[in-house]
């Protein structure tokens, strides 16, 4: 076996078989295959792309490259969730801490954000003295004695998605869906959880902005899951604008503790609790969306979610003053509140661009190795939809001077569009994926790019929670 035969029979777009994908991804592992090879085999399944049993063999063989987590030793199902990436997306540090709190553990390894998405480590991380970095003998004891952890991805799991997920970025290669699906279902696999639950999301700030192509990727992912044996489903949430009002990394802690705490509601509450009552539904501890929800928000009403997230934070050698005082987290030099100087409704937003200014401000990296500000980023309270006046509060600044604070506001306005007519606000949720098939919420309305389509299944649901 060579890798030019399967690179030609991949570019001729012919399927490949199990062991010829075992040979592609081992010699990523191992970086006995040269990345010209490697780059031009990602290159045809790109162009060509891959059947779901390819897929599904794809994710297995990178899961098998490297250490698989063996969570065993904590009773009951252990459920994972994993986002494709947004801006303002704090749902973990919301829902870990209640589906922990309702009884479901909850083992969770996260990663770092890059580009224009934020990543869970590193908004943990700018709580002081937070620690990342457990064994995984630590790991499952701290999951059997508080019911939940967030941890780093060890450097051992799934080596070959490392190697092709790099060569992906500088082969414009990254919007392949199959590569995309096997890259994502390869280190949850490997992550040992029993079941997963997919936070799939679509609009300006996705890795996917059409809504078609959101519910394929989550259709491939559940497939992979559905053939590796997980249980796995699959919701494809709104990215049209920040999940929450905070972006940025200790902004986003404050976010999360706001909704534990009760003070604030909102769709970074309402995802949280769609996504935690899937998660609650796959570990049987409920039976349905509203059984869960209601015990998701008696573990919210009495404050058992945030005292599991203080756990969490003491376990982890964090301060949990930070869930009764968030200025105990790193803090800006400036401070700028900033109006919306005109009247009208908030018709749009380029959440990538919101992502790209909270990245430029320094709570973002470009490259891997950047540092990051954890002080700094931007409080948005308006969303789509809303009536504005020209006094109307349109954001604040947090930032390490006034130079970055002005185009940082000039970022934000930028990407924030006031119209002169109203707009609907966008769903939260545009569909569930599971291996029973796709139920649609029930839209009524077209924004003209794709992204909106009245339900056409049998399977229909009110877009509500």
């Amino acid at each position: 076996m060579n890798m030019v035969g399967i690179i030609t029979k991949k570019k001729l777009g012919q399927a490949l078989d199990r062991e010829e994908i075992d040979f592609f991804v081992e010699g990523a592992a191992k970086q006995t295959v040269p990345d010209y090879q490697l780059a031009a085999m990602l290159m045809a399944i790109r162009l060509n792309g891959m059947t779901a049993q390819e897929t599904t063999h794809l994710a297995l063989a990178m899961r098998d490259s490297g250490d698989v987590a063996d969570l065993s030793a904590i009773p009951g199902i252990k459920v994972d969730k994993h986002s494709t990436g947004g801006v303002g997306d704090t749902a973990t540090l919301v829902l870990a801490p209640l589906v922990a709190a309702c009884g479901v553990p909850v083992a969770k390894m996260s990663g770092r954000g890059l580009g224009h998405t934020g990543g869970t480590l590193d908004k943990l991380e700018s709580i002081p003295g937070f620690q990342i970095g457990l064994s995984e003998e630590d790991f499952v004891r701290q999951v059997n004695e508080i019911g939940v952890a967030v941890i780093g991805q060890t450097g051992s799991l799934a080596p070959a998605d490392k190697t092709l997920y790099a060569l992906r970025d500088v082969t414009a290669t990254v919007d392949s869906l199959p590569l995309i699906a096997s890259s994502i279902m390869s280190k949850k696999l490997a992550s040992g959880a029993d079941a997963i639950v997919l936070d799939v999301k679509t609009g300006s700030g996705a890795i996917m902005q059409t809504l078609e192509g959101s519910i394929e990727l989550a259709k491939a992912m559940v497939d992979i899951g559905t053939l590796a044996g997980k249980p796995v489903s699959g919701i494809v949430t709104g990215m049209s604008q920040p999940l929450g009002t905070h972006v940025g990394n200790a902004l986003e802690v404050k976010d999360a503790i706001d909704v534990l705490s009760g003070r604030t509601k909102g769709d970074l509450l309402e995802v949280s609790l769609l996504l935690g009552s899937h998660m609650l539904m796959l570990a049987g501890a409920a039976r349905s969306e509203e059984e869960a929800r209601g015990k998701l928000t008696a573990a919210l009403d009495s404050g058992a979610g945030l005292e599991k997230l203080r756990q969490m934070i003491a376990a982890q050698h964090g301060d949990p003053a930070v869930c009764d005082d968030w200025t105990l987290m790193p803090q800006a030099a400036v401070i700028r509140e900033v109006k919306c100087g005109q009247a009208g409704w908030v018709a749009s937003m380029d959440t990538t661009a919101l992502g790209l200014a909270a990245q430029a401000m320094g709570a973002g990296r470009i490259r891997k190795t950047d540092p990051l500000d954890y002080s700094v980023g931007f409080i948005l309270p308006v969303r789509i939809g809303d009536r504005v006046e020209a006094d109307t509060p349109f954001c604040t600044l947090f930032a390490r001077n006034e130079i970055e604070a002005d185009a940082a506001e000039a970022a934000v306005r930028r990407a924030v569009t006031i119209g002169d007519a109203p707009v609907e606000r966008p769903p939260l949720w545009y569909a569930i994926v599971t291996k029973d098939g796709i139920r649609k919420a029930c839209i009524i309305a077209s924004d003209g790019a794709g992204g909106l389509f009245p339900d056409r299944t049998d399977m229909q649901s009110k877009n509500t929670l």
